[in-house]
């Protein structure tokens, strides 16, 4: 008798403790996000992420809370012998939390760890050819996001983008779309929206413009959104992404829909602030 009390006390503890989780997770981010920024992490940002100045106030300082809540629940790992510092963790950090002033209240739930190379690292990737024979090959890459826990930079990679914001490319905002994009598990272009009926209008405009990119690859067209966004829907969500980011103005000539798209999904204007 004095057993199954025990048992029972013990299931409503860990019962109480699991339906408590969420609250104190938003009690402890909430306590972070009110915390005074430090003046140097301020000094990274400004100096590295060139469309922090068109941000709001507002959305400044939404940025500056996410970024120290990113910081407290993410690991950093160096990879070959990489000391990753904190100047480094700061600006990932930025970067990647630009993807999160739409208020959705996530942080990359999946996401535990991030490993840092120096620069582009070379994995062994199994691929089937032409001729539908499997094989091994050595490739080269910049960044990755795997669907279970890990997403990994190459960090000279990083650097150049903060110093060439508009030129349409950026590892952290392309591996941390894929984030988005793989918050339901699977990478097939379509993050989680907010209601069911954004799906039939994500589909339809996201639809239509991977295919016109695929088109104009075809046909050896210049494009404003990069060619690789036609290697499969997922990859254009992340590539559209960077392009959102690092060239609106182009994008909103040339593709008005997806731009409004993006606009409405990540609920900001890089032209002009907040929508």
């Amino acid at each position: 008798m004095v057993q199954v009390t025990i048992f029972s006390i013990i299931a409503s503890a860990i019962a109480l403790a699991i339906l408590a989780y969420p609250f104190f997770v938003k009690w402890r981010r909430d306590r972070l996000r009110r915390q005074p920024f430090p003046n140097h992490w301020l000094s990274l940002i400004e100096r590295n992420l060139a469309i922090y100045s068109h941000l709001s106030f507002s959305q400044q300082k939404q940025l500056q809370g996410h970024v120290r809540v990113f910081l407290a629940e993410k690991q950093f790992i160096g990879c070959l012998g990489l000391q990753v510092t904190e100047k480094m963790k700061v600006i990932i950090a930025a970067i990647a939390c630009l993807l999160l002033l739409s208020d959705r209240g996530k942080y990359f739930p999946r996401l535990r760890s991030i490993l840092v190379y120096p620069s582009a690292y070379q994995v062994n990737e199994t691929v089937m050819n032409e001729s539908y024979v499997v094989e091994e090959r050595l490739t080269t890459r910049l960044g990755e996001s795997w669907t279970r826990d890990q997403l990994i930079l190459a960090w000279d990679q990083v650097e150049r983008d903060t110093q060439n914001w508009q030129d349409g490319h950026n590892v952290v905002l392309h591996e941390f779309s894929h984030q988005l994009d793989q918050e339901n598990g699977r990478a097939e272009g379509v993050p989680i929206l907010p209601r069911e009926l954004d799906y039939a209008i994500w589909a339809k405009v996201m639809t239509e413009e991977y295919l016109a990119l695929c088109k104009s690859v075809e046909r050896g067209e210049k494009t404003v959104i990069d060619s690789y966004g036609s290697t499969n829907p997922a990859e254009f969500f992340a590539v559209a992404t960077e392009t959102f980011f690092e060239k609106p103005h182009s994008l909103l000539k040339q593709h008005q829909l997806l731009y409004e798209l993006l606009q409405r999904y990540y609920k900001l204007d890089p032209l002009h602030g907040r929508s």
